[in-house]
């Protein structure tokens, strides 16, 4: 059965000497992983081999069969083009950073329009900014809506949070509740925007301690979850 579908690329990895097998969010798949054979042999091939850099939008032709566990991609194009995701150092960092994220948390094979929009449009988003060094908190928050864990907005005026419960509460009730600093820009974030977050202003160290929190959150919620390797990059480059 052919399917032409978008798609988000989340990961690549070399297999023998010249293929890849590249993993996707698509849209109308959900994740899918693809053989590409012998796309790494020729210059023609590397041509292709561009199209699958870490949250290129694509759309593509695939030969589908539900019993195979690698696709095959008979076709390939660009969708959805980005100018300066890929060759902007900082946002360079950002899309490394959230395609690990995206992995460790996009598992299983089904189609979720709502999220692929998502994730299109805030990609873009960030692709046309000059101001984003909150982009990661921010679309981390938001896509735990997707994921079946956003915060439970009842008694949002109270002072904790239990991230384990994801509910906010008037005393801390386990060692995963949280206030203060962390607690006011859970709110803030919650409360805002894309186009309105180059409002928040918040230094490194606010940063890095907000991110450390949320990642937690993910951990907590799925079970399977790892902080991604890249962190220690990502808190450098916004240091």
């Amino acid at each position: 059965m052919l399917v032409t579908t978008n798609a988000i690329v989340l990961s690549k990895i070399r297999y023998r000497d010249n293929d890849l097998i590249v993993r996707c969010y698509t849209q109308k798949l959900g994740v899918v992983s693809f053989l590409l054979r012998g796309v790494l042999k020729s210059k023609k091939g590397n041509t292709k081999v561009a199209y699958f850099q870490l949250l290129s939008q694509i759309q593509i032709v695939i030969a589908y069969k539900s019993n195979r566990s690698l696709q095959l991609i008979k076709e390939a194009k660009p969708h959805g083009i980005y100018s300066s995701l890929h060759t902007h150092v900082l946002k360079s960092a950002i899309v490394m950073f959230l395609a690990e994220v995206l992995s460790g948390t996009l598992q299983e094979e089904e189609q979720n329009e709502n999220l692929y929009h998502f994730l299109e449009n805030t990609l873009l988003w960030l692709d046309s900014q000059s101001e984003y060094s909150n982009f990661h908190l921010l679309f981390l928050v938001k896509l735990t809506k997707y994921l079946g864990f956003y915060p439970d907005m009842a008694n949002s005026d109270l002072q904790y949070f239990n991230l384990l419960e994801g509910e906010f509460e008037l005393k801390p009730s386990h060692k995963h509740s949280i206030g203060g600093e962390n607690l006011t820009l859970l709110k803030t974030l919650l409360g805002t925007t894309f186009d309105a977050l180059s409002e928040i202003k918040i230094n490194a160290k606010q940063r890095q301690s907000f991110l450390s929190m949320i990642l937690l959150y993910y951990e907590l919620h799925l079970g399977s979850f790892r902080p991604p390797k890249s962190l220690q990059v990502l808190n450098q480059v916004f240091s």
